[in-house]
């Protein structure tokens, strides 16, 4: 059967006998898989700074911008995989991606200047990444569940938080004991091989729809009786939802959240390397923060489900990555490190599984993958600023005190105007 995604909720189903397993759940591993791949390795990269720093003289901000540049492909890449997403399965998307990551990764072990980190490290990693980060993943989840989308999208994005905790404290290891150039190496070989065996064999479909199924794996009879705010597809095309000016609040709160945690990821193994904490517990402390935000990506998309409104799963969120920072502020002790990054993280938790629980509980799940794209492509983009905004900060002020608050205040903001969005279609909800 062709794979393309027609993108219509109104074409016909073929009844057929209800599978043991639902396709869907499928989805949802491989997404976990995937995520897990694609964040553990790009959240690795803090692990990588001080080594180069050291090594070559480079400037925090110099050695920062690689990442800003990483970010700012992957918001561009999201826009155009996303549409694509909408017409096709995920399976030749991701392999691609996964491609371009591990060739990127390879390559960029040899960079004896800043430019060759750019362009591998920047552009190949980051318009990889794009192929098989929270877009593709997310939006492929999101096009098989109505009832049951918050559960199935946290579960997927759970795996964001288990590969960080996984392959940070790894990458730190192998960083310590062989060094960053074979750490960039043994990381561009895993990707590509574990990255191209769940591509081809669990991303393969596309819509229940296009395989004669329906969402969630319910019947016809069941379907029929879903409310007609999560049956409807309103929303036909880009220019429609960038009319609304819910999907510009979810863009800036979204933006800001990104932008506050690309930044920490990248320099909090810094700043805690300051405050006199080894080089493998640094590192460690990222992967507690994904540890913790695989419990916070679950309860959001569980709890979301649960709400009239699930637009207060994602304040939830906001107000705890308010207080974690908080927290890193006050830090003084590698237990006070941990603290931050369990509190922070819960809340971080929220930013990948929240955005396409809204956007297609807002808009439909036809366009979900042009929609989300776009939506990403303005969290990423700002977001990207994060690491480089980090690196001129400290290179200025000769700290991290100010850029904490800042990114505090900035949370908090994101909470408040979040408030102001009503995910329902229905305005009677």
């Amino acid at each position: 059967m062709n794979q393309t995604d027609r993108g219509s909720s109104s074409q016909s189903v073929i009844d057929r006998p209800e599978p043991r397993f639902f396709w869907g759940w499928y989805v949802v591993i491989g997404a976990f898989i995937m995520m897990g791949i694609n964040y553990g390795a790009r959240y690795s990269f803090g692990v990588f700074v001080t080594p180069m720093f050291e090594e070559y003289g480079w400037s925090m901000s110099v050695i920062s911008l690689a990442a800003t540049i990483s970010l700012f492909m992957y918001a561009a890449g999201g826009i155009f995989w996303g549409r694509l997403l909408d017409r096709m399965a995920p399976r030749w998307i991701m392999t691609t991606g996964v491609f371009l990551v591990a060739l990127g990764f390879i390559v960029a072990s040899v960079a004896a200047n800043p430019a060759w980190l750019y362009v591998f490290y920047g552009v190949f990693c980051g318009l990889g990444a794009s192929c098989f980060g929270v877009v593709v993943a997310g939006s492929s989840v999101g096009k098989w569940f109505v009832r049951r989308r918050g559960t199935a999208v946290g579960m997927g994005s759970v795996g964001i938080g288990l590969g960080t905790l996984i392959i940070a404290p790894m990458a730190g290891w192998v960083v310590q004991h062989f060094g960053w150039r074979t750490g960039f190496v043994t990381m561009g070989v895993a990707v590509f091989v574990l990255g191209t065996l769940v591509s081809q064999t669990l991303m393969r479909k596309s819509t229940p729809e296009e395989h004669g199924m329906y969402p969630d794996g319910i019947t016809a009879d069941q379907w029929r009786t879903v409310s007609s705010v999560d049956r409807s597809e309103d929303y036909s095309s880009v220019r429609s939802v960038l009319g609304d000016y819910r999907f510009w609040i979810l863009a800036y709160c979204y933006s800001t959240g990104s932008l506050i945690v690309f930044m920490m990821f990248v320099h909090q193994v810094p700043y805690a390397l300051e405050m006199g904490v080894d080089k493998v517990s640094a590192a460690t402390s990222i992967g507690l923060v994904g540890f913790a935000s695989a419990f916070g990506r679950f309860f959001y998309g569980w709890f979301s489900d649960r709400l009239r409104d699930p637009t207060y799963s994602g304040l939830i969120g906001f107000f705890f990555m308010t207080l974690g920072i908080v927290m890193l502020i006050r830090m003084t002790t590698p237990v006070g490190l941990y603290l931050y990054a369990s509190v922070f993280g819960f809340g971080y938790g929220s930013l990948s599984t929240m955005p396409p629980v809204l956007l297609s509980r807002r808009f439909g799940r036809r366009i979900l993958g042009s929609a989300y794209g776009t939506l990403s492509f303005f969290i990423a983009g700002i977001g990207s600023l994060g690491p480089l905004a980090g690196g001129i900060i400290y290179d200025r002020a000769g700290s991290y005190g100010i850029a904490w608050k800042i990114n505090g205040l900035l949370a908090l903001l994101a909470m408040v105007v979040l408030f102001f969005f009503r995910s329902a279609r229905d305005e009677g909800l």
